[in-house]
Parts: C-alpha cells; structure tokens; sequence
C-alpha cells in the first residue's frame, strides 16, 4: 500500500509540475503583449504557435535545372561537383576561393540528427576542411583551372586577402599565410595569430571575416554557443560577437555584442560602415524571431540572449535577465523573416546589375528548420536609397523543388560580388556555386 502510495505521489508530482510549466508558458505569453517596432513590424506573443521541427529534404538539382532569378538575368553554374561550399570570395587578382566545410556531428547527436530527419537537410558527415581556387584567366565566366589551395583546416570558413597575406577564419582560430597571387597552391607553412571558441550552437562554428575600410583592422563574427544562453554565460565568453583584432592578430577588442549569429558581414560602399546578416534565435514558434540585416554600430548592444529586436525580453530568461543590457538593445533596420536562416551578405559595388542594384544589399537565406512552413531558401534584396535600406525583395528563388514534401534543390549561403559585376552564390548542399549575371 505503501508503495501504491508513494507511486500515486510521484505522478502527482510530475503531473502538477508539467501543468505548471504550460500554465507558466501560458502566462507569460498572456502578459507578452504584441507591439511594434520602431520600423513598425508588428511580432506576435511568444508561444503564440507551437515550436516544431520540420526539416527540409536536399534532394539536389537535376540536370539543367538551376535556381531562378529576375528577368534579364542569367543563372549558371560556375563551379559543381564541390563538398558542401560555404562561402566564396574573390581576391584582389581576380582568383575565386571557396571554402568548403560542414557541421560534424558524431555519436548521441548523429542518432539524434537521423532520427528528427536533419541529416537529410544538411551534410553532417566529415567536413572537406579545405579552400579551393578558381581561376578564369580568359574572363568567359567558366574557371580555367581548379586547385585545392589549402586542405587539412578545421572547419574553415572566412577568406581574407591583405598585401602578401592570406587569411583563414577557422572555427577554433584565425590563421594566416604568406600569400603569392601566382600561386595555385599554398606553399609555405601558416600561424594561428588568434585562439577563437571552437564550435557552436546548429552551424554556428563559423567564422566570416572581413577587413576595415583601411584593411588596418580585421572584423570577426562569432555566433552564439546556445540558442537562448542555456548554457549559461560562461559558454558565451567571446561569442555572439563581432570581434575586431589587427592583422597580426593582436589587440583584440569586441566591436559589437548581443549579436546571435552575425554569419554575414560586409562594408557598405563609400561610407565603410559595418552591416551585418544576422540569424536570431529559436523555440518561441512559427514568426518568432525575425532574423534580420543592420548596420553595426561601434560598441553596441544588439540584445542576445536577454531581448530581440530591441527591447523584447526572452521569458525563458526571465530569472537571470539582464535589464540594464535590454534597456540599451538596439533595433535592427530590417527584419527578413522569422528562422530563414539569414547567413550570407555582399553589397553589390559593380557596374553589370540596372541602378537600382548599385550599392544595395544581397542576402542568402538558408532556410528554416523550426517554422511549420518553410521559410527562406532563397536571396533576397535590399535597396539602399539615401544611404539608408529598404524593405527587402526575392532576388533569386527556385530552391524549393516541392514545398509540400520539404524537398529542396540546394541551399543558398554566401555571396560575393565580382570584379566583372555579377555575383556568386555559395550553395552548400547543391554542392554548386553559382553565376549571375545581367543581360544588358
């Protein structure tokens, strides 16, 4: 009886504690009062829909298939066959880099990723770890020669050349290499200048890197270790940052903070100002959080973990919330959707695309995995006028091969603008860079 008894108090127990954790969700979304922001978006209560897991299906691109751009522009295939690339730069002598990297999951969470269906969404397998060169030395558009640059890197990501120098943004560290623009192989050994916290939240082990306006400074982001700090601040250390260092790596300051996933960054043209693609946080359902493209201020505040778009606070952090840091959150300028997966950024300074193309702003859009319909995969634009961005529109869509079934073609990362004018993209899971260019 007495063990009869003991079993009916511990099922009491379990129940009223669950019962208290929805009546806790249930209330603090019924005291979270929607508003608007000062650009005037409007966000729905946290919890206001259920957060789910609803992974995409890569299945790639069929022959002769390729993503869909705007009229008069043209879509091609610069470089297949690649191992998941993530990023694309172009150095000052015209040479392409692509890196190519993954998240690698092993054990418990390789069980756990098959089991919720997201090593169909992404390579989870071992990484490439290498940054291949393309050159097209007679500028037809199609890569006359092909080489592995550099191999055997830890989850490369970011891709810098400055003077004789070459730069690799790692997930554990910032290196660099004596760099000849001849060369189609690096040919000498490199340094780490610069320890980084290795790993991260979902893809958050990358590390963009670009240089100042004056290339005296270099800027870093790093995304968060969490996705709403769960695992207390002492994992964040450094994290959820842009970092600036000079190029030898030393006087490291943190230029700017509270900044999730700030995966895309680029300068503005002119003006050298600092703006960043930002992926924001999860689990508060379908429309909740607007990732989002800002102009970075020196300094600031951008209000991860404790409140999003400015001074929202995150109830999950109810009981170590920061007030003094939400009370200095700085709204975004633009929100792109919530869990699109905002990771790529360039800033288009070329003379191929119509005006209205000039000095505005590409987005790569990854794609979601915690939203009941599928967000993002796609580019998006953002058009500058005065200076100041606008409301953002598809530039580059057909990623999405059914969206009943999840099925999509590839997905879009990071882009570059070339020399020439036209832009590539980065598609890790199409395994693909591609070309657009504008037919005049």
């Amino acid at each position: 009886m007495k063990k009869q008894t003991a079993v009916l108090l511990s099922i009491i127990i379990i129940y009223c504690s669950c019962n208290n954790i929805k009546s806790e969700k249930a209330n603090t979304a019924a005291d979270t009062t929607a508003t608007k922001t000062t650009e005037g978006v409007t966000l729905p209560q946290p919890y206001a829909t259920k957060s789910v897991q609803n992974f995409s299906k890569v299945i790639g691109w069929p022959q002769g298939k390729s993503p869909i751009a705007q009229q008069g522009f043209t879509v091609k295939a610069f470089a297949i066959d690649l191992i998941n690339p993530r990023n694309v730069y172009q150095a000052p002598n015209g040479d392409i880099f692509v890196a190519e990297s993954n998240t690698e999951l092993k054990g418990a969470k390789k069980i756990a990723a098959d089991l919720s269906g997201k090593t169909k969404s992404q390579r989870l397998g071992a990484s490439a770890n290498r940054v291949t060169l393309l050159r097209d030395k007679n500028g037809d558009g199609i890569p006359d020669v092909r080489s592995v640059y550099l191999s055997n890197l830890n989850q490369p990501y970011g891709i810098l050349v400055i003077g004789n120098s070459f730069y690799v943004g790692c997930t554990d560290g910032l290196w660099k290499f004596p760099y000849n623009s001849s060369d189609t192989v690096i040919k000498s050994a490199g340094k780490e200048i610069l320890d980084l916290p290795k790993g991260g939240y979902n893809n958050h082990w990358t590390r963009n890197i670009i240089a100042n306006k004056d290339e005296s400074k270099i800027f870093i982001a790093v995304g968060s270790g969490s996705n709403a700090g769960e695992h207390g601040a002492q994992n964040e250390i450094r994290r959820a940052d842009i970092l600036e260092v000079n190029t030898d790596g030393s006087g490291e300051t943190v230029y700017a903070s509270g900044l999730r996933n700030p995966n895309g960054i680029a300068l503005q043209p002119g003006t050298g100002v600092l703006y960043s693609s930002v992926n924001e946080r999860d689990e508060l359902g379908d429309n909740l959080v607007p990732d989002y493209f800002t102009s970075v201020k020196q300094g600031g505040f951008y209000g991860w973990p404790y409140s999003y778009f400015g001074q929202h606070p995150d109830p999950r952090l109810k009981d170590s919330m920061r007030n003094d840091l939400v009370a200095k959150a700085i709204v975004p300028d633009v929100t792109l959707g919530a869990h699109v997966a905002a990771l790529g950024l360039t800033f288009y300074n070329g003379n191929m695309f119509p005006a209205k193309y000039k000095n505005g702003a590409f987005i790569g859009e990854h794609g979601s995995w915690n939203r009941s319909q599928l967000s993002g995969y796609k580019v998006v634009f953002v058009p500058f006028k005065n200076g100041k961005p606008g409301n953002p529109e598809d530039f580059l869509t057909g990623f999405l091969a059914d969206a009943n079934k999840e099925e999509v073609y590839g997905r879009p990362v990071n882009l570059t603008t070339l020399k020439d004018g036209s832009l590539l993209l980065a598609d890790d899971s199409g395994n693909t860079v591609w070309r657009i260019s504008y037919n005049k």
